[in-house]
Order: structure tokens, then C-alpha cells, then sequence
């Protein structure tokens, strides 16, 4: 894996104009252009077989996430029983391991879509890990991130922490963000990890109607929100994408690419869109930046 410099995005309108329709159609080219350029490679081939094995995996966990939230509670008052890693943490910055951590899953999915990265989470010392849970059937992207708030704040007085960490997988990410970049969740956050996102839009959202999807679209007034100025976010971001996301086109778009952000973004290489949250290098990168606070990346 390697960061990623941040590029400056563009900002369409609403309309396309003559240059933004000819920047949409090159972007759908060159997503075309590397699918039949890459697509039998071995790499992309172990990728798409890891990919549809983690897909049966979660079609057989799906019907466990409707029973209800998950919320892992671990709070202790002594060392005895944990692992040397555990110990190490909440040591070395009981901070970082008492810090609220809530996972937010991606569209049509649910909170088994973490349950590796709860584990390990887990098994890496944090103490508070929690899951926030919205509707398939979810059409806007701006009143889910209210509710976000709405459960960040009951976490926060729950907890007693000032602070938590956000991680979001493929919508979920951009629901974090939004929350964070223009709903005030800046004072809330400490991190936001982002997973095969569309920070950009995607072109694949164009062969879908659905009113939730549209605001996917790289034209979209979503986007065009995001891309508007946020100065003093003081949140830091960490966004995971993929060189072979199939719902990310092109793939480049699942960066955060934006002047006032403190932004690390992260290509994964040969890993699918699904497959993102199982990763295991995946995971442990995240353990590594939740663990320590104090790190900035711009």
C-alpha cells in the first residue's frame, strides 16, 4: 500500500456543460479502458475469487445483522486476562483505547459487515467499539447523517468521551463526512477512516435512477456541497481505495481530494470493493491509526 497525494476536484454543475460532459465520458472511458487492460491480470483475478469468497460469506451472515445492533462494551478496571498487545495499548494511552469507535457499514449491508474488524479492534486493546445501523430503503444522504449525529451524541454522554472515531465502508463513508464536514460532527471526530468511498461520485451511479444513488453521481448537488469550502475542520481523515473497485469509476474518485481537509489517502492494491473491510492489511492499518491520536498526515 501507499499514500496517495491529494488532487484538487472539480465542480461541476448541476447542468452539464460541453467540458463536463466530455470529462464524464473520459472518466467512463478509462474505467473501460483499465477494466479491458487489467481484467486478466492475476492480480485482478485473485482479487474477483477473494472477493466472490467474502461475498458468500456475507450473503450467509446477512440475516444475523437484522436481529438488531451490535455494541461491543469492554471497560475494565484491571490488566488480568489481556494480551500483551491489549496491555500495550491501554498502558501506553488509555486515550486512544477508551476512545468510542462506531462503524458504519455501506448501502443494502449491515454491522457483519465488520465483524474481522471488531474482532481485531478488540483483540488490539480499544475498549468502546459500536455500530451505527441505517435502512436499505435509505434515500438521502443528508438526513442519515443527522441521525449519525443524533447517535454520536447519545454515545458521547454514554461514554463520557468528548470524542470518537468514525469508519465507514463504501456509502457509510460518505455519510461520515458529510456529517463531519457539514454538520459541525468536526468537534465530535477525531479520525474518519473512509472504505472504497465515492468521495468524488462514481460513473456507475449513473445506471441507476434510485434517488440515493443519484446523489453518487459525480455532477451531483452532493458532491458539489462537499466540494464547497470547510474551513477549521479539524477532523482527520484516512480514505482507503482500491486500484480494483468495480463500484468506484474510475477508481481515483474514492479519494478525498479537498484544500481543507487533513486527508491520507491509501491505494489498495488488488483487493475488491467488498472484500475492503476483511482485508487484513486493511484492518491492521486502521488499528495502527486509531492508536495513535496525535498523528497528522496532510
Amino acid at each position: 500500500m501507499s499514500a496517495e497525494a491529494v488532487e484538487q476536484p472539480g465542480n461541476p454543475g448541476p447542468d452539464l456543460a460541453p467540458a463536463d460532459a466530455r470529462s464524464t465520458l473520459r472518466d467512463a472511458l478509462d474505467g473501460l479502458r483499465y477494466g479491458a487492460r487489467s481484467a486478466l491480470s492475476p492480480r485482478v483475478l485473485q482479487g474477483a475469487a477473494v472477493e466472490f469468497g467474502w461475498m458468500t460469506t456475507r450473503l450467509a451472515m446477512y440475516p444475523l445483522g437484522l436481529v438488531g445492533g451490535a455494541r461491543t462494551r469492554a471497560d475494565r478496571l484491571t490488566l488480568d486476562g489481556l494480551t500483551p498487545a491489549q496491555r500495550s495499548l491501554l498502558v501506553g494511552d488509555v486515550r486512544a483505547a477508551g476512545t468510542p469507535i462506531l462503524l458504519c457499514h455501506g448501502i443494502v449491508d449491515n454491522h457483519t459487515v465488520f465483524t474481522l474488524m471488531r474482532r481485531h479492534l478488540a483483540r488490539r486493546g480499544f475498549t468502546s467499539i459500536h455500530t451505527f445501523s441505517y435502512s436499505p430503503l435509505t434515500l438521502d444522504v443528508r438526513t442519515t447523517a443527522e441521525r449519525l449525529g443524533e447517535e454520536i451524541e447519545i454515545l458521547c454522554k454514554e461514554t463520557g468521551s468528548d470524542q470518537v472515531h468514525l469508519v465507514g465502508h463504501s456509502l457509510g463513508g460518505l455519510i461520515a463526512r458529510y456529517y463531519v464536514q457539514r454538520l459541525g460532527g468536526d468537534e465530535r471526530v477525531h479520525t474518519c477512516v473512509t472504505l472504497g468511498t465515492p468521495h468524488q461520485g462514481t460513473v456507475a451511479a449513473r445506471l441507476l435512477p434510485w434517488p440515493l444513488v443519484k446523489q453518487l453521481r459525480p455532477d451531483s448537488d452532493l458532491m458539489d456541497e462537499l466540494a464547497e469550502p470547510a474551513p477549521d475542520c479539524g477532523t482527520r481523515f484516512v480514505a482507503f481505495y482500491s486500484d480494483v473497485d468495480q463500484l468506484i469509476v474510475p477508481q481515483r474518485r474514492a479519494r478525498i481530494s479537498h484544500p481543507d481537509l487533513t486527508t491520507r489517502n491509501i491505494r489498495v492494491r488488488g483487493v475488491g470493493h467488498l472484500s475492503l473491510p476483511f482485508h487484513g492489511e486493511v484492518v491492521h492499518q486502521i488499528t495502527g491509526v486509531l492508536s495513535h491520536l496525535d498523528e497528522q498526515a496532510a
